[in-house]
């Protein structure tokens, strides 16, 4: 992989990172129900990263959000996006894997998605059975990975606005 710095997400690099964002996903991408979830909250500053090659050009982001289900505390992976010209390269996995890292030593246990299992059960998520998204979240599409031994146990219901 190329040198690339990473780093908290800093306020100064929020624009860019929606540009990144939108350049990555299709239009409307705010009008899907896991937005629903972040509106009005902050991500979690020490697991929203970026990605900046040697040059300080932005690669990639990735966010977290806190989230609910029923009333155990949840992150919420998401969005994660690697800039077209860079796609290929292992950045998206590499964000996934350092920010997991990250979030077992602040003491978070397990994490949520909405995505494709091939690709996110590479970095161990796993459908979850008894955990509803907001509709029109095909619930096959919502998985889970366990910071923290058997941390989904006993853990389900609807995913809830945090706070």
């Amino acid at each position: 992989m190329p040198v690339i710095e990473l780093c908290q997400e800093t306020a100064e690099d929020y624009w860019e990172v929606e540009a990144l964002y939108d350049l990555c996903f299709a239009p409307g991408r705010e009008a899907l129900s896991s937005y629903r979830l972040r509106d009005g909250i902050d991500p979690v500053v020490e697991l929203s990263l970026v990605a900046r090659d040697s040059d300080g050009i932005l690669a990639a982001a990735i966010r977290y959000w806190p989230v609910l289900v029923g009333q155990v505390p949840v992150l919420l992976l998401g969005p994660v996006a690697v800039h077209p010209t860079r796609q290929g390269e292992g950045l998206g996995g590499f964000l996934i894997r350092e920010s997991l890292a990250i979030a077992a030593n602040h003491s978070w246990e397990r994490v949520l998605l909405v995505g494709d299992a091939p690709y996110y059960g590479r970095f161990g998520f796993s459908s979850l059975q008894g955990v509803k998204m907001p509709p029109p979240t095909n619930p096959d599409r919502v998985l889970g990975l366990e910071i923290r031994l058997d941390a989904w146990n006993d853990v389900h219901g609807e995913v809830r606005r945090f706070g």
